[in-house]
């Protein structure tokens, strides 16, 4: 819709804390979807949704020290502060649920990369011979997981993550099967990224984590399978702490944290 409705949203938003608080705010922190800049003063990368988020300096508008962050990257920061990775350096955080994101914590701090655009760990390979994902990527874990391509994956039987679920509670052997494919997937992808990252916790997020045993038990079996355990270390997996609120409570650490540091 209209970009000033949601720009003086969050205006109004940051005169009400500061009411609440009694005195003009620090820093502010945006948690958006999207690529930051690199000076994550705003998104530069947002094609085809929120029209006017791209590039648009949030301190010019706020005329506060305001500091920008990928939504998934924030929560992972709210974990890793105050949340289900607070007392570890190097963990990574999936969100499950419509797609797969992801973010990367490296010694304490969120890992961005060039562009910005690291931790997109939805976008990588389980499969090269499935379907390309919207990154172009063949068989991502996106494709594999996410509830997007539940209907596909179970060729129309069910509309969604959560109905399938309900029907293998029921005793539906062909909802167990699909939904045990890809929590052994999922296993793949993270077991992969143990690899590569190495972190010491992985946060499960999202509203697939909600599944609960259903989820986190299979996994800790197929991890088992696949992941690499030098000397018997392993990664802990856990659910995450926060629910929607993760890239606000994340958004506001690191712009705590950025004025800390300046």
């Amino acid at each position: 819709g209209d970009d000033a409705v949601w720009k003086n949203a969050v205006l109004a938003t940051v005169h009400q804390l500061e009411s609440i608080v009694g005195s003009k705010a620090m820093a502010v922190g945006i948690s958006a979807p999207g690529l930051s800049n690199s000076a994550n003063s705003g998104i530069a990368c947002m094609p085809g949704r929120l029209q006017g988020l791209e590039n648009f300096i949030w301190k010019d508008f706020l005329q506060r020290p305001t500091y920008v962050l990928n939504d998934a990257v924030a929560a992972l920061v709210a974990e890793g502060r105050i949340g289900a990775a607070s007392n570890v350096k190097n963990a990574v955080l999936l969100t499950l649920g419509t797609g797969v994101g992801g973010a990367i914590l490296i010694d304490g701090k969120p890992y961005q990369g060039a562009f910005q655009k690291a931790g997109h760990i939805g976008h990588m390979v389980i499969d090269h011979t499935g379907d390309a994902d919207v990154t172009g990527m063949p068989g991502s874990l996106e494709e594999c997981i996410g509830n997007c391509t539940i209907e596909k994956r179970s060729k129309g039987n069910y509309k969604s993550t959560h109905d399938m679920l309900i029907r293998m509670r029921e005793g539906d052997t062909e909802a167990k099967a699909i939904w045990l494919q890809s929590v052994r997937q999922l296993a793949i992808g993270i077991a992969s990224v143990a690899n590569v990252i190495s972190p010491e916790v992985v946060v499960i997020g999202g509203g697939i984590a909600e599944a609960g045993v259903d989820l986190f038990e299979p996994l800790e079996e197929y991890m088992a399978l696949y992941e690499w355990r030098p000397n018997g270390a392993k990664t802990i997996i856990v659910k995450a702490a926060f629910g929607d609120l993760a890239g606000a409570i994340g958004a506001g650490c690191f712009a705590r944290d950025c004025v800390k540091a300046n």
